[in-house]
């Protein structure tokens, strides 16, 4: 297999704050990787020395001659008066006009290459709009500079993939698209044979989109031939393995140290190997153990019966977008619920109006006494930068009550919030995005609310800070309401959810995402399959000959077509999962990986095909 992108022996250090050392790894031909890392490992900086935005104190990159490469950064950057359609193909267009010069340099002299080139163009223009229409941006004309940060974050997207490189590198990718663009992203790139490196904290995305993971952890790497399930299940029994190695390290450099300590004259006779075998020793000795921290049992503040009731409330702004008509609501204590819907359907306009900071066109919020929000919003919370991390909680307090007269030191909370004491000391300048909204998040967790609110709080956190919002969430004793796109988050958090619709209509389904997702799916095949139960009764409304109302038999042609295509559909569905079970087995080599991952996508839309016609000729069976 060719290797498109070889990482050899790269460290990378930021002041005395060192990133990564001596990592290696590398991303094949039609492989999938996902990199997967805490907030502040380095995972932007790893990006941005293989985009060559950034250098690395040593070691190297080496990529396959001639490869063509995409990249989608965190935040990307675009001139703002160049229109949208100009924004996505302005990369296109030195590709185009290479199409037009020869590599001598000369005019292509053939009519017909010309042609051919500027058909290519119009398939690339075409292909363009559809994938923008696909990410919700409709007007091509529109000045990026008038855009919010999220619809720049999609044209980007949209630029990346209509290049259509050899190798795709995509920074949270997920960041800003709604649900059904996130589903639609992950069809699309489970299609897709090209290569990619991808950094997310979507982990059904990671599950469904990567067959190889990269972890960066500890100042290396660790690399797992499995999705991300697989790779759960591996990262454990390495930690498990570690842990046992540093203390059987541990105990041994104890009875060394002790060797060390004594007379000066005796070390001088001791073997030298000894010695330099002491300080590996130590070193490994001094190593941390991988835990997870402990779960938070939080006692949230007293609250009532009454938490809020929404009286008929509607929403309507000037241009006509309606976000709620005469919409009644009473929330349960402690109700856990996730609000989803596409973008602009009104989702955080209704956090807002609860809050308060928002007015309702019609209607009012009445609120229980005992409400205490906690709010986590998109834009975040001012801090001052010239702090230390530690003094910014202190600010707020010295300590913060659990509940039942426990209570944890400022310098314990951000320790379980992942925030080591050395990483307290620095000022909040020197913390990476994430890190500062893992910050803003333990804020507002030790003000002890009982109604929490999440506005999109998946974005820009790591996986880890992730899991342990889950179990914090997961014992909050309050009210919760969560605003994310985090389909694995939602599973995990909320037992039911307010779905917007978009022009008002807000639908309220009990149970999480997935059960949601499980439910339009069944509606829809049952809306199908009565629409087509329903045709034939509008026909025999026409004018028909004598016989015609009978229904039509299958040829002996298509009796043998229908009986081959069960077989073949069957086979089908055998052979999908017989390659799902060996993707998850964790046993294949490299080369077997980049060959059933290939052979995926091209299996699910022969059994798409097959099954379309055999639902057509089962109508006459």
């Amino acid at each position: 297999m060719v290797p498109y992108l070889d990482i050899q022996n790269l460290t990378k250090s930021i002041g005395d704050l060192v990133l990564f050392e001596d990592i290696s790894f590398s991303v094949a031909e039609g492989q999938h990787v996902g990199l997967i890392a805490r907030n502040g490992a380095g995972k932007s900086t790893l990006l941005s020395i293989i985009a060559g935005k950034d250098s690395a104190d040593s070691g190297e990159i080496v990529f396959m001659k001639g490869l063509k490469i995409g990249m989608l950064e965190q935040q990307p950057y675009f001139e703002p008066d160049m229109t949208v359609m100009e924004a996505v193909s302005s990369r296109l267009r030195s590709e185009y006009s290479s199409l037009l010069i020869s590599e001598q340099g000369k005019s292509l002299t053939n009519h017909t290459e010309t042609l051919d080139a500027e058909d290519e163009w119009n398939d690339v223009q075409m292909r363009a709009k559809q994938i923008l229409t696909k990410l919700q941006i409709a007007n091509l004309d529109k000045p990026v500079g008038l855009l919010s940060g999220g619809q720049q974050k999609r044209v980007a997207l949209a630029s990346v993939l209509i290049a259509n490189p050899d190798l795709l590198i995509l920074d949270e990718p997920t960041n800003h698209l709604d649900l059904s663009m996130i589903e639609w992203l992950e069809q699309y790139l489970q299609r897709n044979s090209k290569a990619l490196l991808l950094v997310t904290h979507d982990r059904y995305f990671l599950d469904r989109v990567c067959g190889s993971i990269v972890e960066l952890d500890d100042l290396t790497t660790y690399t797992y031939r499995g999705n991300y399930q697989y790779y759960l299940e591996k990262r454990e029994e390495r930690i498990a393995v570690t842990n046992a190695n540093i203390d059987r390290a541990r105990n041994l450099y104890r009875k060394e140290l002790d060797w060390m300590r004594r007379m000066p004259q005796a070390r001088a006779h001791k073997s030298r190997s000894r010695k330099e075998a002491f300080y590996e020793l130590e070193k490994q000795a001094k190593r941390r153990t991988e835990e997870r921290a402990a779960r938070l049992d939080v006692k949230s503040g007293y609250i009532g019966s009454k938490i809020f009731e929404a009286q008929y409330v509607s929403k309507e702004f000037e241009d006509g977008i309606v976000i709620l008509k005469d919409f009644y609501y009473n929330f349960a204590r402690y109700e856990k619920m996730g609000i989803v819907g596409d973008n602009g359907t009104g989702k955080s306009t209704f956090i807002k109006m609860l809050l308060g900071t928002v007015p309702p066109t019609s209607g009012r919020f009445v609120i229980g006494e005992t409400v205490r929000f906690g709010y986590f919003s998109q834009e975040g919370m001012p801090i001052n930068n010239q702090m230390k991390v530690i003094d910014v909680v202190r600010d707020k307090a010295e300590t913060i009550d659990l509940g039942g007269g426990r209570r944890l030191t400022a310098m314990q909370f951000l320790s379980h919030f992942l925030f080591p004491p050395k990483r307290q000391q620095d000022y909040v300048y020197k913390l990476s995005g994430g890190e500062k909204r893992r910050l803003q998040l333990c804020l507002v967790l030790m003000q002890n609310p009982n109604f929490l609110i999440l506005d999109e709080p998946t974005n820009d956190l790591d996986i880890a800070t992730l899991q342990i919002l889950e179990d914090y969430l997961a014992d909050f004793k309050g009210c919760v309401i969560v605003v994310s796109h985090d389909r694995y988050f939602m599973d995990k958090v909320v037992d039911h959810l307010l779905v917007f619709r978009g022009q008002g209509v807000v639908d309220d389904f009990p149970g999480n995402y997935t059960q949601y997702r499980d439910y339009c799916n069944i509606k829809e095949r049952e809306e199908i399959k009565q629409e087509k139960a329903a045709r034939p009764s509008e026909n025999t409304r026409k004018p028909v000959h004598e016989n015609s109302d009978r229904k039509r038999k299958l040829t002996f042609k298509e009796k043998k077509e229908y009986e081959q295509l069960e077989q073949d559909i069957e086979a089908l569905e055998t052979e999908k999962a017989d390659i799902e079970s060996q993707l998850c087995s964790g046993t294949l080599t490299v080369d077997e990986i980049t060959t059933l991952s290939k052979r995926l996508p091209e299996l699910e839309a022969e059994l798409d095909e097959k099954s379309m016609r055999w639902l057509e000729l089962s109508e006459f069976a």
